[in-house]
């Protein structure tokens, strides 16, 4: 995919079909039953995990293990994006 000058080449990564995989939750917490703060969706492949306040940040665990980069918040109302290789917005 050729990304438009100016926009984050971490887009490439981004599927326009991703599904949730555990929309109930934190895929690691609900496995541990440990608590989390708020949900990010990866837009790679519909990892759902907690977020950088949460006590495992699994949002940022999974995109580092697995080399997907861009995630949005899975709250309802929220609907930003973030690239966690470029540290911002996208």
């Amino acid at each position: 995919m050729n990304v438009p000058v100016g926009l984050d080449p971490h887009l490439a990564f981004v599927r326009d079909d991703v599904e949730p995989r555990t929309p109930e939750g934190c895929q690691e917490c609900l496995r541990i039953g440990s608590p989390w703060g708020h949900l990010r969706l990866c837009l790679t492949c519909g990892h759902v995990g907690c977020c950088d306040q949460s006590p495992r940040r699994h949002a940022r665990r999974h995109a580092g293990l697995v080399g997907h980069p861009i995630i949005r918040s899975f709250e309802p109302g929220e609907d930003w994006r973030w690239c966690f290789v470029d540290e911002a917005p996208v």
